[in-house]
């Protein structure tokens, strides 16, 4: 196993710190030397009891511009947990708040599913388009809002910021298997296994940070022990 690269003096903020991808996040940012700021409604921050003592917890909704604004000052990158609750712009409203406060020259790493699209050239399943569709009817609901994630995005794609959106696929639980591995668009053969551990959705989510070539990308990942990963590496052998 390769060392893992330390960023000490590093400070990095975590917009839904308190979900399960966000603990995630929490844990591989604190194994690589980063300074942690993490952001969850009041009611959650009892979930980051294990990390209190070792991060900084800014409680409040991740839409409340004054919460993101304190939580940010300084941060070297910012990763945020976009999700569609309620019809209050949730997610619109943290990706803008996040991209009005954080410094010029931050990494913003974004997280959201294979159905955001980018340019338009992904090509999606039948039941990846059912799944969005029945998503989008929930608005009706009023406790999911799928459109917001599209409004969200699309601040983030024409903000000029150094930004990367990660779109991932199904989730599981279970031991890590590495970085996953990831395509410009979804439809593409290395993705066919559509599924990713969610430990490792949070790696790339923190590695992401200090990779230049996921500037203003939409990478959409998969496992990298995936068998359409594995037959992918192996073509290319």
């Amino acid at each position: 196993m390769e060392p893992i690269e330390q960023h000490t003096g590093k400070k990095l903020c975590i917009v839904g710190a308190s979900g399960k991808l966000g603990r995630y996040m929490v844990q591989h940012a604190l194994d690589r030397g980063y300074e942690v700021v993490g952001v969850c409604r009041e009611k959650s921050i009892p979930k980051l009891a294990d990390y209190a003592d070792r991060i900084t917890i800014h409680g409040g909704q991740t839409n409340d511009r004054e919460v993101i604004k304190k939580a940010v000052e300084g941060c070297d990158a910012v990763l945020s947990v976009l999700v569609p609750w309620g019809v209050q712009d949730y997610s619109s409203g943290t990706a803008k708040a996040v991209i009005d406060f954080a410094k010029p020259d931050a990494r913003l790493i974004f997280s959201c599913g294979w159905h955001i699209t980018r340019d338009g050239q992904d090509k999606y399943s039948r039941l990846l388009k059912a799944q969005v569709a029945f998503a989008r009817f929930m608005k009706v609901t009023r406790l999911i809002d799928l459109d917001d994630q599209y409004r969200a995005t699309d601040l983030i794609f024409n903000s000029g910021t150094r930004w990367t959106v990660v779109r991932g696929s199904d989730l599981e639980e279970g031991p890590s298997q590495g970085l996953p591995v990831w395509s410009r668009h979804v439809g593409d053969p290395i993705l066919d296994s559509n599924i990713t551990r969610r430990t490792d959705f949070a790696l790339f989510m923190v590695e992401a940070a200090n990779d230049d070539n996921l500037i203003q990308e939409a990478p959409a990942i998969v496992g990298a022990q995936t068998p359409s990963a594995l037959a992918h590496s192996q073509k290319g052998a």
